[in-house]
């Protein structure tokens, strides 16, 4: 470690009384260089990640008794927007990392979580993503441990993580393990670094610092005490609001809060270039401009109510489980989907016009403003908040049979 990494780790040491979004504005230029150099080596570099969790970026989440801050809901997507709006890729491996640390834990055996998070508190988990081109199994072992193999995609910081889930069906003589009703019996699997592999397949342009490439597994050894681990347990075990959100809508803020962040700090950045850009034929700042001043207005208008509707979704879902309910009700739970699709999907809408404002400014691959147009692109597709469940939930706001993802919302 060079005498730079040291200075940036030791300052990580003295914020960690910060409250976390102080925190954020104190590694503001680490998270900017970082992110620079993202867009170089497609991942997040090994430095900004080490400085991210010495000042506990990927702990605040979890319970405090295993050394998280317990955050809430609508402080998740605070401290995840003030990330984003800095750099987008950043952004999202903490959203990532500090989400799937929180689910990991909220279904573990609390000895064994204690074993994960308490000894060593750096620990970050990577996860989830689609199936890959090589057809997955798990199959049990004499020993009662498993053996996993296949391929999953979109791992976002895969490179950083010590354990990845790998999701796959149980299978006995060749044939996949059926439950009652007669469906294979697909599970998450909790797999130690040692035991896969990354393959550099992420070269894309939105969030194209996220490092958000494949992991195979060949034969990965599941010894049997992490075989009960699971990436998805609702209700958790943990009092936590957080703990009782259904997966799907707590997959979605996430996302959502990477995006308004994104968005925010397009905004600010078309902000300063107006200060003192002078468009080819003309004698005024772009300050100056009607068009200007019309694009800056809109689109604060535009991200303001999208935030809105997202923090006052989510806080009518903590104050309904506060109130005791085992799980949000139903409408609540739509509102919340809702509001996070609009979120995701308007910041891509303000992003676009203000980049468009911009001009050539806008254009160049060193500007700001560039990447955030990708990076705003790259929240909208994501599965949880993409344009199409705008369908799905208008079916259920007009009484229409929904897909089977929208039944109960688990």
């Amino acid at each position: 470690m060079n005498s730079s990494q040291t200075n940036v780790v030791d300052k990580d040491k003295e914020i960690n009384h910060l409250p976390i979004l102080e925190r954020v504005k104190v590694l503001r230029d680490v998270i900017v260089k970082g992110g620079d150099e993202a867009q170089k080596i497609r991942r997040v570099p090994d430095v900004t990640i080490k400085t991210l969790v010495d000042a506990g970026f990927f702990r605040f989440a979890l319970p405090e008794e295993l050394g998280g801050e317990n955050a809430s809901i609508c402080e998740t997507i605070e401290i995840i927007e003030a990330i984003s709006a800095i750099d987008g890729s950043v952004g999202w491996n903490v959203m990532l990392g500090s989400e799937i640390n929180a689910m990991a834990a909220g279904g573990m055996d609390p000895k064994l979580a204690k074993e994960v998070y308490l000894d060593n508190p750096n620990v970050i988990m990577c996860g989830g993503g689609g199936p890959g081109s090589l057809p997955s199994k798990a199959i049990k072992q004499d020993d009662g441990s498993y053996k996993v193999w296949g391929q999953t995609t979109f791992i976002s910081g895969c490179h950083n993580a010590e354990w990845c889930f790998m999701m796959a069906p149980i299978v006995e003589n060749d044939e996949p393990k059926l439950d009652d009703n007669g469906i294979p019996i697909m599970k998450m699997w909790f797999l130690n670094r040692s035991e896969w592999e990354i393959l550099d397949t992420w070269d894309v342009a939105g969030l194209r610092g996220s490092g958000s490439h494949d992991v195979v597994a060949d034969g990965a050894l599941v010894p049997e005490r992490f075989a009960s681990v699971e990436l998805i347990t609702v209700p958790a075990l943990y009092p936590n609001p957080t703990y009782r959100v259904p997966v799907a809508l707590r997959l979605a803020y996430n996302k959502a809060a990477v995006a308004i962040g994104v968005a925010r700090g397009a905004i600010d950045t078309f902000i300063d270039i107006a200060q003192n850009k002078i468009p080819m034929l003309s004698t005024t700042t772009t300050r100056e401009r009607p068009i200007a001043q019309y694009r800056v207005g809109e689109a604060e208008a535009k991200l303001r109510s999208a935030r809105a509707f997202l923090m006052e979704s989510m806080r009518s879902i903590e104050d309904e489980l506060n109130d005791g309910l085992e799980k949000p009700s139903p409408h609540a739970t739509h509102i919340g989907r809702l509001a996070c699709t609009y979120a995701a999907n308007a910041s891509m809408e303000v992003v676009d016009k203000i980049h468009n404002a911009a001009g050539t400014s806008g254009m160049r691959m060193l500007s700001p403003l560039e990447r955030k147009l990708r990076d705003a692109h790259g929240c909208a597709t994501h599965r949880w908040v993409a344009h199409p469940l705008y369908q799905e939930l208008g079916k259920i706001f007009l009484g229409v049979e929904t897909s089977p993802e929208f039944t109960g919302e688990d």
